[in-house]
């Protein structure tokens, strides 16, 4: 009897658990989707009742959402532990470009060095094909960005290196709010798939040097039109 009781305990407490489980990742990719998208502005103070109310969800599973966005780099604590939605600097977004630049060229480098380097490109070719189509159905900003960080991450996961993939991966979040928060017209050029093709070029013909010669103009292109969007014309 008391073993029945017991099963029937446990039972319950891991019902609850997935449903609390639930609640926490529905609440965590709304939170996530709504700063990635631009709906929550770099700088927005992000309160815990007002969120609760808005998801239907307790302040205690808002907050669980709210740390993991803090790892993530999408929220940051300010004064007096008010969480806000992240605003990189001008030298932080240049920072984060160089690390790009980085984890990107070594993609670059051992997908040339693959004997499928050329499987490579023709998968490369269908990303950006998807960011071609982004920029011609005029799609909204975070389809495009979506498209370009398609193209990037399936470079990135080209190399066959699933720790440069995750420390990428890192990145992702405050790279789309930097671009989001940019705005349309100062994202357009660097996300481009006039911009990405001849990386794949390079990539196709063996070029590992003009591969990352390209690369490097990328980032430092997108680096200034992000890190100072207000400076530019």
């Amino acid at each position: 009897m008391e073993s029945k009781k017991g099963s029937t305990v446990a039972g319950q407490a891991l019902s609850s658990l997935t449903r609390s489980k639930t609640l926490r990742e529905r609440a965590l990719v709304a939170l996530r989707t709504a700063i990635t998208t631009g709906q929550y502005r770099p700088g927005d103070h992000l309160g815990e009742v007002e969120i609760a109310e808005h998801l239907s969800v307790s302040r205690g599973t808002v907050r669980e959402a709210l740390r993991h966005l803090q790892q993530e780099g999408l929220v940051t604590a300010g004064a007096r532990g008010m969480l806000r939605v992240s605003q990189l600097t001008p030298t932080e977004v240049r920072e984060l470009f160089q690390v790009r630049e980085a984890l990107e060229g070594l993609a670059v480098a051992q997908i040339i060095a693959s004997p499928r380097r050329q499987e490579a490109a023709r998968a490369l070719r269908q990303a950006l094909e998807k960011l071609h189509d982004a920029f011609e159905s005029d799609a909204d900003l975070a389809a495009k960005v979506e498209a370009d960080l398609g193209f990037h991450l399936l470079l990135c996961e080209l190399s066959g290196n699933s720790m440069l993939v995750r420390t990428w991966r890192h990145l992702e979040g405050p790279i789309r709010v930097t671009v989001i928060s940019a705005g349309k017209e100062q994202s357009r050029l660097p996300m481009s798939a006039a911009r990405h093709e001849p990386i794949v070029d390079a990539i196709e013909r063996d070029d590992e040097a003009g591969a990352l010669e390209v690369l490097r103009g990328h980032m430092a292109l997108a680096s200034c039109q992000l890190a100072n969007p207000d400076d530019q014309t």
